[in-house]
Order: C-alpha cells, then sequence, then structure tokens
C-alpha cells in the first residue's frame, strides 16, 4: 500500500521540474492547498444533502403549490403478481414474444398488457412537483455559487489578466474565500452524487453519475496541484448558464410557457457565448499557450489540458443539441406551439404517451447538469449530458 501511495503521489507527475511536495508545505506564512483538505468536503456534502431535503420540503414544495403544481403522480398499474414479477425481475420492456407468453397465462389480450407496463414505467417517474423541487434546489444553488463566484473573481488578479493564474506557480497563497469556494463546489457534486442513489432513478442515471464523478475528479485533479486560479474561472463561466437552465425548466413545470421560452433563448446565447466564445479565447487560450510560456510542460499539465480539450468539444456536441431542439421548436411553433423545452402533455410529468415513447428529446434529455447539468448540470468543470436536466 506504501508503494501505491507513493506512485500514485509522484512528484515528477504532479508538479514542475524541481518542485515537491515539501515545498507546498503551508507554513505561518502562506498557506498552499492541501490534499487532506478535500476531506472537509465529505461531512459538509452530507450537510448539503439535509439542506436540501429542509429546503425542498419547506420552500420549494411550498412555492409549487402556490404556482398550482400538481403532485399526483401518473395513474398507477393495477396490482398484478405475475406482470409486477416480470417488471422487477425480468425486463421493463417485454419483447414481442414475452407479450404473446404472458397474453396465454394470464388470458389477457396483448395491449391491455402493454398498457400495464407502460403504466408501471411510468409509476418509477417523478411527479412534476417533485421535478420543479429538483430544479428551483439546484436554481438557488447555481445562483449563489455564481453571485459569489463573480463577487470573489472581481477582487482578483488573474480574471482581468489571466497570466496571474501562472505568475510564481505553484507556490500560490491559497486564500480563505478561494478555499471556500472550491470545497463548497466538491460538497455540492459529492451530495449531488450521493442523491443518484436515494431519488427516482432516472433512465440517464449512467450518464449522470458519470458526469459528476468526472466533475468531482477535476475539482480534486486541480486543487492537488494548486491549479485554483484557472480552476475558480472554469467553474465560474459553467454556472451562469445553469442558472437560466434551471429557472427555463422551473417555468416549464409551471406551466409559464413565454417565460420559458424567453428564458430559454437568454441560456442559449449565455451557453454559446461564455461555452463556444469565453471558454476558448479566455480559459484555453491560458491554459495552453501562457502556462507553456510562463512555466512550460509536465505530466499532469498534459493530463489537465487534455481534459479542459475534452469539454470544449462536448461544448459543441451540445451547442449541436441545442441547435437541433430550437429547429424542432421553430416548426412546431407554426402551428403555434412554440417550446424549446418540448412542453407537451406528457413532457409536463415526463410519462409515456399511450401510443408510443416519446421520440423527441428534451434538452433535459440530451444535455448539464448540463451536463453535461448544464453544467446540471452544468456546474464545475465538466457538465455532463444531462446536467441541463437530469430527467
Amino acid at each position: 500500500m506504501a508503494g501505491i501511495v507513493t506512485w500514485f503521489w509522484n512528484e515528477r507527475f504532479w508538479l514542475p521540474h524541481n518542485v515537491t511536495w515539501a515545498d507546498l508545505k503551508s507554513t505561518d506564512e502562506a498557506t498552499f492547498p492541501q490534499a487532506e483538505d478535500l476531506y472537509l468536503a465529505i461531512p459538509l456534502a452530507v450537510c448539503i444533502f439535509m439542506v436540501r431535503l429542509l429546503f425542498e420540503r419547506f420552500i420549494a414544495r411550498p412555492c409549487a403549490l402556490g404556482l398550482q403544481i400538481q403532485g399526483n403522480g401518473p395513474q398507477r398499474a393495477q396490482h398484478n403478481a405475475i406482470l409486477e414479477k416480470v417488471f422487477t425481475a425480468i425486463t421493463k420492456h417485454p419483447d414481442e414474444k414475452r407479450l404473446e407468453g404472458l397474453s396465454k397465462q394470464l388470458d389477457w389480450d396483448v395491449r391491455p398488457i402493454q398498457r400495464w407496463f407502460r403504466q408501471r414505467r411510468n409509476q418509477e417517474k417523478p411527479s412534476t412537483l417533485t421535478l420543479f423541487c429538483e430544479s428551483m434546489w439546484r436554481f438557488t444553488y447555481y445562483l449563489y455559487i455564481f453571485t459569489y463566484g463573480v463577487q470573489f473573481l472581481n477582487k482578483t488578479t488573474w480574471i482581468w489578466n489571466t497570466k496571474y493564474c501562472w505568475y510564481s506557480y505553484p507556490y500560490q497563497p491559497l486564500t480563505v474565500d478561494l478555499h471556500y469556494y472550491y470545497v463548497l463546489q466538491l460538497s455540492f457534486y459529492l451530495s449531488m452524487l450521493f442523491m443518484q442513489f436515494t431519488d427516482i432513478r432516472k433512465k440517464d442515471f449512467l450518464l449522470i453519475l458519470m458526469h459528476h464523478l468526472a466533475t468531482i475528479l477535476l475539482v480534486t485533479f486541480s486543487y492537488v496541484n494548486n491549479m485554483v486560479r484557472v480552476g475558480s474561472l472554469v467553474m465560474c463561466l459553467h454556472d451562469a448558464a445553469d442558472v437560466l437552465m434551471e429557472a427555463a425548466k422551473m417555468a416549464n413545470y409551471a406551466k409559464c410557457q413565454r417565460v420559458c421560452n424567453v428564458i430559454f433563448v437568454m441560456f442559449a446565447l449565455v451557453f454559446v457565448s461564455s461555452r463556444l466564445g469565453v471558454y476558448p479565447i479566455w480559459v484555453l487560450n491560458t491554459t495552453l499557450f501562457e502556462s507553456w510560456e510562463i512555466i512550460g510542460p509536465y505530466p499532469s499539465w498534459w493530463v489537465f489540458n487534455s481534459l479542459l480539450l475534452l469539454l470544449q468539444v462536448l461544448h459543441v456536441f451540445w451547442f449541436y443539441l441545442i441547435v437541433r431542439l430550437l429547429c424542432r421548436a421553430v416548426s412546431r411553433g407554426k402551428a403555434g406551439k412554440w417550446n424549446p423545452l418540448h412542453v407537451s402533455k406528457d413532457a409536463h410529468t415526463h410519462t409515456e404517451s399511450s401510443s408510443e415513447e416519446d421520440d423527441v428529446p428534451v434538452v433535459a434529455q440530451k444535455l448539464q447538469h448540463g451536463t453535461t447539468d448544464a453544467t446540471n448540470g452544468t456546474n464545475g468543470y465538466l457538465p455532463g449530458p444531462g446536467s441541463l436536466d437530469e430527467h
């Protein structure tokens, strides 16, 4: 085990040439990021999870009821022991051969069996009230952390001149504000990771799980090797679009169609300007070129920049999905039904229609949390495909 630890913390991988971990030990004169600092994020993530439960129960839920959002879920399937056993132990989507076998066994027509499985699947999907409460919680957090990030970064030197991200690197003292910003972001995503296993499981469960794991990895990675200055720029930049996405979803669930449309257009504009404009011109320029000029490359530098470049590729992919979504919304708008979030009679409850599965992908299903959520979410380094809506 000692050999594995030594190998993992190899200074020649993590740090520039001639820099050791001993050089970055905190002293009375200066505090540097320490890996053990991140242990604080674990109990804080538990606290955030508890705050979320209280927030949804005593703030978000009354707001939703005030907006006349119903808490009733979809119609429940009639209890049937045989079908329930097939549903829970074998498959939730029986093929034609199995349907015919169940039809003979139960002496039912195939269509009622199909209807039973559809209703049973819908039972496991969250109600609109639940979705609104989740979005309101994320909206509140993203709004707070984005506001905090802007206020904090406005007082720093590196937001106006990104070369300050690399001057004297890695001997850059860690301020209390920056430490709080990082630990809170990491704690939030740890709590989101835990919520993946406590909330109703959604069909993009694995995508969102991978997104949260990747975000946690990148936040931890940049903290350990003291790339926190540029890391703070990346996190704050992504938070801007997340706030608008969650606001659009809340308007969607509340059936405020015009508000939803306006906010979604604002989200699309912010997403394009921040992630296809500011991110490559501002962030990638400093991590790739300015850092090369000032400190030069080393192994973890290559890994970090590779991940940031991968993120840019994801931005382009999500932009494509947004454009496709808007094109579909415009085509629907010609019939007087323009809605970028695809609000239909089934989109509010996320239930399957009586005839077939909805084949038009929602922003929520394809993009945060976002997501790359946006982020969605899309907050943090790697907003995964579900981060703009994890449902």
